[in-house]
Parts: structure tokens; C-alpha cells; sequence
């Protein structure tokens, strides 16, 4: 497929990027202004226009770009910011693909579990209601965003994304250091269900939604063996041979990051990817404690060739 992505640059969209290379697709990384490195070619997110010449025969778009949600503090106009680089940019692109005389056959659109709010220790799928806060709204308007392809016949898949564990960044990246020094350790009570999922199979899953036809509308991308974030830490501290004594007040976390913390540290999501596992998706990390040990040890190898 000829394959055109948003936030290709992005943590998750350079190993998709390079992934979906490796597997013979043309992928094409979309840019804000002069595309000045091939392959890629420039959008514009106010208007959802893309270069013609990148649209032309393109079967597939994979829309990843947004600001980091876990980068800090939410103040007000970071909330702002990250309503802004998703919804607005979001509904724009569909637009524009709607309009197009021969548009792509599917849309993959980023999104977060973070629809379905604090919910304890409920299962959830892809049909449980949206939850409440910040978090679940922006979601729920960065999901019907894309209705206007949808509506125009195109394949939109909306792939609510876990915690993703990664060797090179993202969550896992800023917990390691804590737990090597000991001081790792429950956040809050700990009870609350953390819903992750490897790196691997988040490309796995998007590869998956490209190619299966019958797969459209939200789609749960995480592991089916959600954890508590007590069980999470035990786990990580025992890969690590490290104590995970260390446990951090919800008050504490309150007071450093404010609403960031009830919203993504301290909130419970209990999900379950039904839709990928009725469709025939083969997870290669379903398990915690085997998923941390090869990533780790991934890790392990990849600074040892670099030293």
C-alpha cells in the first residue's frame, strides 16, 4: 500500500513508519510545512490539505498527531493545546479525504482508553459508555471527528490506545530509573487497573487494522491481561531484581502533577481488546512480567552495541 502518516516522527510513528517499510509498504511521513525530507510531503492541520501529488493513489492514512499528553502538568493551556492538535486537525483531514474524487480506503486514527474514565474494577469493551472528565471528553469529540470520512464510505478505524510499553521511551522509559534505585513502588492505592500493551503489538495491531476489512469504529489496542498498578510495579521491580517498597501518596502525586494524576495515574481501566481478539489478532506479549523482561533486555543490548 501507498500509506500516508500524521506524527510520523512521533514516538509510536517512527517504529510504525520504519515497520511498515520493512513489510514492502510505501509509508510517506505528512508534514507541516516544506516537506524537505524523503519520503514525505507536506499537510496543513487548519485545513486538512494535503499535497496532491502524496494523496494521489494513496490507499491508507494513518493519523498519529497530537500533543503529548504525558509530558507534564495540565494547566489550562496545555488542556487547550491538547484539544486543539487533535479535534480541530482531526475533523479537518476527514474533510478532506471525504472531498477527494478516489480518497484512501481506510483512515487509522489515534485515540486513548482514556474514553472510558475512572471506572474500578469493571470490564470494559469497545461498547461500554464513555466515562466522565477531561480526558474521556476530549476522547469522545477526537473520535467523531473523523465521522466525515466515515461518511463518505471510507474504513475508519479509531485504535484506543493502553499504556505503551516501549524499551526506548514513552511511560516505561521514565519509570525505570525510580525502580533501579530501589524507590519504586505502588502510586496511590495501587488498585487501580493499568491496561498496557507492548510496543510490538501496537504495530502489530495497527498492520492487523489495515489489512482486516471487518475492523471499524473503536478498537481496544491492549493487552488482554490488564494489571493493577500494585501488580505493575511488583512486576517490574522483580525484572529488575529491585525492591518495590516505595510507594507514592495520591496526595503527592495530586500536588506535582494535579489533574494529570487522578486522570492518567491514579484512574482504573479495566479494558479488554475484544474487537482485535474476535478478529483473529495474535498478541505477542500477553503477559506482563515476559513483555518487561524482553524489552528490557532489548534495551539492555541495544546500549551495549552503542557504548
Amino acid at each position: 500500500m501507498k500509506i500516508l502518516m500524521t506524527g510520523a516522527r512521533g514516538f509510536l510513528g517512527s517504529k510504525l513508519s520504519a515497520s511498515l517499510t520493512d513489510a514492502g509498504h510505501e509509508a510517506i511521513g505528512l508534514t507541516r510545512g516544506t516537506a524537505t525530507n524523503p519520503p514525505s510531503a507536506t499537510w496543513d492541520p487548519a485545513s486538512g490539505a494535503i499535497a496532491s501529488g502524496a494523496v494521489a493513489g494513496a490507499e491508507a492514512v494513518i493519523h498519529l498527531a497530537g500533543e503529548n499528553l504525558g509530558a507534564g502538568r495540565w494547566t489550562t493551556n496545555r488542556k487547550r493545546r491538547f484539544w486543539d492538535s487533535r479535534v480541530g486537525p482531526t475533523d479537518k483531514l476527514s474533510q478532506f479525504l471525504a472531498q477527494q474524487e478516489k480518497p484512501p480506503r481506510i483512515l487509522v486514527v489515534a485515540s486513548a482508553i482514556g474514553f472510558y474514565g475512572d471506572r474500578g474494577e469493571e470490564w470494559l469493551a469497545e461498547s461500554s459508555s464513555r466515562g466522565s472528565g477531561f480526558l474521556a471528553e476530549l476522547v469522545d469529540a477526537w473520535e467523531r471527528a473523523s465521522q466525515p470520512a466515515a461518511s463518505a464510505g471510507i474504513r475508519v478505524v479509531q485504535m484506543r490506545f493502553g499504556l505503551i510499553l516501549s524499551s526506548d521511551g514513552g511511560a516505561l522509559g521514565r519509570m525505570l530509573l525510580p525502580f533501579r534505585l530501589g524507590l519504586g513502588g505502588a502510586m496511590g492505592s495501587g488498585s487501580q487497573y493499568w491496561s498496557w500493551v507492548g510496543i510490538d503489538d501496537v504495530i502489530g495491531a495497527v498492520h492487523h487494522a489495515l489489512k482486516t476489512n471487518a475492523l471499524s469504529g473503536p478498537v481496544n489496542v491492549v493487552a488482554p491481561n490488564p494489571v493493577t498498578q500494585r501488580e505493575f510495579s511488583r512486576v517490574l521491580a522483580r525484572v529488575l531484581h529491585r525492591p518495590a517498597f516505595f510507594g507514592t501518596p495520591s496526595w503527592v502525586l495530586r500536588i506535582a502533577l494535579g489533574e494529570m494524576a487522578d486522570e492518567m495515574l491514579l484512574s482504573s481501566a479495566r479494558v479488554r481488546p475484544a474487537k482485535l481478539m474476535a478478529s483473529g489478532h495474535v498478541f505477542r506479549d500477553d503477559g506482563l512480567a515476559s513483555c518487561l523482561q524482553r524489552l528490557l533486555t532489548a534495551r539492555q543490548t541495544r546500549l551495549a552495541q552503542t557504548a
